[in-house]
């Protein structure tokens, strides 16, 4: 059997993934405006300010498919059509929610982060605020301009969050990339030596997932951040498989289904790169 290959995302190495046990899962969000003062030896001390926590909820959503094969087919085939019909449909999924982790909507799927951008379909839902979405230009024949563009881009990304943090685009944007070099003509983009390792931008790791919009005017091609802490991945149940012998006969139907869901930790972590 051989099988065309599609690319799949990597959002699920680099985000934060909890399995639960319940449908929705709550992590608190802490806003850190702890108050204090400096005071003498002798002076008094009034109450100072506490901070304020507020629920940050990540529902399920659930993915289904419904692939049918005749029972004929399934006694007759050389190869075992149950176990392919079930890693094909699963390999599907995780295509389909490595698509809702970057621009799902949160309705019945995970919530992408591009969602949190201010416009996006839940800006203003994290009680931290929304993903920023910083305007630089991309332009490969002003190769020393974009790489400054890029530079500043980087450090705007809070330093705790920047020490651990990973570039993330499509291969159109990785390309354009590849090809830029600095003022001395240098290339900013290094590949990786060591297989399996990914090549670097800027001193840090880049992790191609082709759900990230192509470059162009107005689009949101780059994505930089710590991601561990800025996404969460529940998993509720994984891949479940209900076999249908009767109910439309002489077909046998495969149910299969997963409930997982998405969100933002925290938006602070993310840094979102918008083309003017």
């Amino acid at each position: 059997m051989l099988e065309a290959q599609r690319a799949t995302s990597p959002m699920r190495r680099l985000a934060t993934v909890q399995p639960t046990s319940v449908g929705a899962f709550t992590k608190l969000w802490d806003a850190k405006n702890w108050g204090s003062g400096w005071v003498g030896e002798t002076a008094a001390r009034p109450q100072t300010t506490s901070t304020q926590l507020a629920p940050i909820p990540f529902a399920s959503g659930e993915i289904y498919a419904m692939p049918a094969a005749t029972q004929r087919l399934l006694d007759d085939a050389a190869i075992n059509i149950d176990v392919w019909l079930r890693n094909s449909v699963q390999a599907e999924f995780s295509r389909q929610e490595g698509i809702a982790f970057i621009a799902g909507d949160g309705t019945n799927k995970p919530a992408g982060f591009l969602s949190y951008v201010t416009g996006g379909a839940n800006a203003g839902t994290h009680p931290g605020g929304v993903i920023e979405t910083v305007e630089k230009a991309l332009d490969p024949a002003a190769s020393a301009a974009t790489v400054d563009n890029l530079i500043d881009f980087a450090y705007g990304l809070d330093a705790p969050y920047r020490n651990n943090a990973t570039w993330l685009m499509n291969s159109l944007t990785a390309a354009m990339l590849a090809k830029l070099k600095d003022a001395d003509g240098n290339l900013i983009w290094r590949e990786s030596l060591i297989v399996g390792q990914p090549a670097t931008l800027l001193g840090r790791p880049v992790e191609i997932d082709e759900a990230m919009p192509a470059p162009g005017l107005g689009a949101m091609p780059i994505a930089f951040g710590d991601w561990k802490a800025g996404y969460l991945i529940n998993d509720r149940i994984g891949t479940r498989v209900l076999r249908d012998p009767y109910s439309n006969k002489p077909f046998v139907m495969f149910y299969v289904t997963k409930r997982v869901g998405g969100g933002v930790l925290d938006p602070n972590a993310i840094k979102v790169l918008k083309q003017p």
